[in-house]
């Protein structure tokens, strides 16, 4: 009776997080590192051709046009010459970027984005109906570009916005026109067009971890290991054309998010094999995983060029925390390979079989432990300096929506 009443009486803050409780002869506890969950539900049976992570996209936005203004004139009874009596256009409406936390890709994103256009005026002094704002939502952390590549809007926070496109202003019905030397104006205005722009979205934050490797190194099967994604895997180079995120679960409810980077080839800093298309996505994760191929001679070549190609591409990318993934541990000849890649680094390695699921729980609690030292305690540290550094807008736009 007595450890149970102990036992109820443990703080809240010391059953979070990655803790647990250990209780033995009299009264003890301890505490553990948070674990990786396994996956209680089977993957789902899918094409091969699952949707691929957008995190880039080229868009061309067209606000609404302004409604027509209305050329009429009233006729009463007793006066066929009531004056003028023809209402403005509506406004049209505007196209509007907003962050949403639900979104976490750029792929439902149209290329051609068009605004509504307001409602024409009408007799009867009756003015056009201002068409709602077309909302298109974006990912936290999208930034806005023009075609010179300046950055226009970053949308950092839930909800703050960017207004791409103005639409046009309605058009003015011949009352608008009356004076007192013009009694009976036979003019009106049409409505304005709207804004037209090309914008480009890039995503700023692309995942917590990247797989950095050459072709077919098996970033796409490490991927598949770890997590519930399923890139396409083949024995041919270049599988991979895009990213693919995959999301590790621990049990004290916290996410990591794994990138599985298209792979590089030797002189992808000078555009060889799309290497700016793919180096690109590199700067977008926080943490680093290399992964090398033991199938191959002199394997310990590979992270020397992988972090050249990085250096020449952007001068201390390579430095970003990393860890090493010597994959293929399960070929006979991969152990010699393995002892002459140890002796030329002198950081973590961690031999595996994507292939067989062979030692990857080391490497998922790595993992954990590369998040909770580069990610998660520099989230809570910026979160303390959102107000003062919002550059991407709040709300305050108003009027009707119109979601995409």
């Amino acid at each position: 009776m007595l450890n149970y009443c102990r036992l109820y009486l443990i703080p809240a803050a010391l059953r979070r997080v990655g803790q647990r409780y250990v209780s033995e002869q009299g009264f003890k506890y301890g505490f553990t590192p948070p674990q990786a969950l396994k996956n209680k539900k089977p993957r789902a049976q899918t094409s091969e051709n699952d949707r691929p992570f957008i995190d880039y996209k080229e868009v061309q936005v067209t606000a609404g046009r302004g409604g027509d203004g209305c050329l009429s004139f009233l006729r009463l009874p007793q006066n066929e010459w009531a004056g003028p009596d023809g209402g403005d256009g509506g406004n049209g409406g505007h196209v509007v970027f907003e962050a949403n936390r639900n979104f976490k890709s750029l792929g439902h994103v149209k290329t051609l984005i068009y605004g509504k256009d307001g409602a024409n005026g009408r007799n009867n002094n009756r003015h056009g109906k201002n068409a709602g704002h077309f909302i298109v939502n974006v990912p936290v952390g999208t930034m806005v570009r023009n075609e010179q590549m300046e950055i226009l809007g970053n949308l950092k926070k839930a909800g703050s916005y960017f207004l791409a496109a103005r639409g046009g202003a309605g058009g003015k019905g011949n009352r608008f026109f009356l004076t007192n030397e013009e009694r009976a104006p036979s003019c009106a205005e049409t409505g304005a067009e709207g804004e037209q722009r090309r914008l480009s979205l890039e995503l700023q934050a692309l995942a917590h971890v990247g797989l950095i490797g050459f072709p077919n190194a098996g970033k796409s099967t490490l991927l598949r290991a770890i997590s519930r994604a399923r890139p396409r895997v083949a024995a041919y180079p270049f599988t991979t054309l895009n990213p693919h995120i995959g999301m590790i679960d621990y049990d004290d409810y916290i996410q990591v998010a794994v990138a599985d980077i298209p792979g590089l080839i030797e002189g992808a800093h000078l555009n060889k094999g799309l290497g700016y298309s793919f180096l690109r996505h590199i700067e977008r994760c926080t943490c680093l995983l290399y992964v090398v191929d033991l199938s191959g001679h002199k394997c310990w070549t590979q992270l020397t060029a992988l972090k050249a190609e990085l250096e020449h591409y952007q001068p201390g990318l390579s430095k970003r925390p990393h860890a090493i993934v010597a994959n293929k541990i399960d070929i006979p000849w991969a152990q010699k390979n393995l002892e002459e890649l140890k002796g030329h680094v002198d950081i973590p390695i961690f031999a595996l079989s994507a292939k067989n699921k062979q030692n990857i729980s080391p490497l998922v609690d790595h993992v954990r432990t590369l998040y909770d030292d580069n990610v998660r305690n520099h989230d809570s540290e910026d979160s303390d300096n959102d107000d003062d550094d919002d550059d991407g807008g709040g709300g305050g736009y108003g009027g009707r929506r119109t979601y995409l």
